[in-house]
């Protein structure tokens, strides 16, 4: 039981530890280029917050998406991009463009008519590789006071307060084994001592 709490809590850690590294890679790109949005080894999560992608895509999804070259992206690829400054909007593509330069006509699968403005390609974010169910959500619910202390913080606390009580607990069984020893070493040396006597 032991062994599978430790194997746990250091998942746990493991996980933490990966969350961290990752915000703490978005956060310092976000503040190196303010203008474009932050990935991780070119991949970029986003919370859907609206349902124009439904069934595809569910309001609440966290959804992945991977920087892709503009001349790779295909009529029915799915791709985030700025609709406008500090909003990501994620459609389907229903046509390229190459009149006038590359670009992208889209639509929402539960949008009635098209996006008005076509997607060029400075404006291209990434394309959509996968869903995480209902994830947006608890992303959402992390960013808050609330969420940090039960899902982050209390777990981490937890660890460690288990982490000392088994160092502790393992020092003291080394304690008593080792006690244990000298008793024992004691006691033949005064049986070896007692029969010397004796044959004297």
């Amino acid at each position: 039981m032991s062994k599978a709490i430790k194997c746990a809590g250091i998942a746990v850690c493991g996980l933490l530890v990966l969350v961290l590294v990752v915000n703490v890679t978005i956060i310092v790109k976000s503040y190196i280029y303010p203008d474009r949005v932050p990935d991780f080894l070119g991949y970029k999560p986003f919370i859907v917050l609206s349902g124009s992608m439904e069934p595809a895509i569910q309001a609440g999804d966290l959804i992945i998406t991977k920087v892709i070259e503009a001349e790779k992206v295909a009529e029915g690829d799915i791709i985030a991009f700025q609709a406008e400054k500090n909003t990501i909007v994620t459609h389907r593509v229903t046509d390229v463009r190459t009149e006038e330069g590359l670009s992208f006509l889209t639509k929402g699968d539960a949008n009635t008519g098209a996006d008005a403005k076509a997607v060029g390609v400075g404006e291209l974010e990434g394309i959509y590789l996968c869903r995480l169910a209902g994830v947006g959500n608890f992303a959402m619910f992390l960013q808050t006071p609330l969420g940090m202390l039960l899902f982050v913080i209390t777990p981490l606390c937890l660890f460690i307060l288990y982490d000392i009580v088994s160092r502790n607990r393992r020092s003291r069984a080394e304690r008593s084994r080792t006690a244990e020893l000298e008793a024992e070493l004691a006691a033949l040396r005064a049986a070896k001592g007692g029969g010397k006597d004796i044959s004297g």
